[in-house]
């Protein structure tokens, strides 16, 4: 393992890792599978929509909400005014409202109503990560009657040596994971260390090998097929050219947040990579971009001095 870090910047350090915990929800999600009390295409097991007499929600599966293509009603980047106007608060982005308002992200996202039929669009949206969450919530207290509070620690973060990973809450206690959560690059290294050995930490497995491979797989409502199951991915066009990051080969996936922070991993090379900064920082990089794409495709290089890119 190397690691380098910016000036005042240490190994201890627990920076904002905003949406890098879709993929730590994904993560959890991945674990009561693997626990067998939830299958990646069972329907979505929340009573709002299941048992409401034909309600469209109902067909919302698990892979569904993973790939972000539930096709809930939730406003976000790129909304058209009617769709905004539509808004739990008119004119207010739905998908901003966790971090803004007091409000049960979880009962939020459970209560807006099918726009569109699930797998049918993918958008980049807040409600699909939080009735993830929702869903792990509602398994850990009521089947397995655990603190849900303390169940992400015992089940995924002391198996893997995360000690001091912080998950903050919104005012009813439900993990937000969208954002305001920190963790340290040996923290995420260990998260991606997991998919990079395919569920397994030393002789336990964690995740199945099926849901390790469903989240690196192309989502079918996205166009282009850039997102997987909450992690991004790093596909080439039909001419072998147009990889979301170039340096990369295309196999690569990440969980990535606002402010340039990412957690690459790259199964052909058996390599995992982690970059992350301070979020402002990255304003006052306008070139950082490219400066931490030459950065990645280095160290590929340097573990398969054949890497090439354009």
């Amino acid at each position: 393992m190397k690691e380098a870090y910016g000036t005042d910047a240490h190994m201890h350090m627990q920076l904002e890792s905003w949406s890098m915990g879709k993929s730590m929800t994904a993560t959890l999600i991945g674990r009561l599978i693997q626990m067998g009390h939830l299958g990646i295409w069972d329907p979505t097991p929340v009573p709002e929509w299941q048992l409401t007499e034909n309600d469209p929600r109902a067909a919302i599966r698990i892979a569904d909400l993973l790939r972000m293509s539930s096709g809930l009603r939730f406003s976000g980047g790129g909304a058209t005014e009617e769709q905004m106007a539509a808004s739990y608060i008119p004119g207010q982005q739905d998908h901003q409202l966790g971090y803004t308002a007091p409000i049960d992200i979880f009962h939020l996202s459970a209560s807006r109503d099918a726009e569109y039929p699930p797998n049918t669009v993918g958008r980049y949206r807040n409600s699909d990560p939080w009735m993830l969450g929702y869903v792990v919530r509602r398994i850990v207290e009521n089947e397995l009657k655990a603190p849900y509070l303390t169940w992400p620690q015992r089940e995924l973060f002391d198996k893997i040596g995360i000690r001091r990973f912080i998950a903050e809450t919104d005012i009813y206690g439900n993990f937000i994971l969208t954002g305001y959560n920190y963790g340290t690059a040996r923290d995420w290294a260990r998260l991606g260390l997991l998919y990079q050995n395919r569920g397994m930490w030393g002789d336990e497995r964690l995740l199945t090998e099926e849901f390790v491979d469903f989240v690196q797989s192309p989502a079918p409502a996205w166009d282009p097929p850039v997102y997987g199951g909450l992690f991004w991915l790093n596909p080439a066009d039909e001419n072998g050219q147009g990889m979301r990051i170039p340096t990369l080969p295309t196999d690569a996936y990440n969980a990535a947040g606002a402010g340039n922070q990412s957690t690459y991993v790259i199964p052909s090379r058996e390599l995992v990579i982690v970059v992350m900064s301070h979020r402002a920082g990255a304003i006052f990089a306008p070139d950082r971009n490219e400066r931490e794409y030459e950065a990645l495709g280095l160290a590929v290089k340097a573990t398969d001095p054949s890497w090439t890119w354009d």
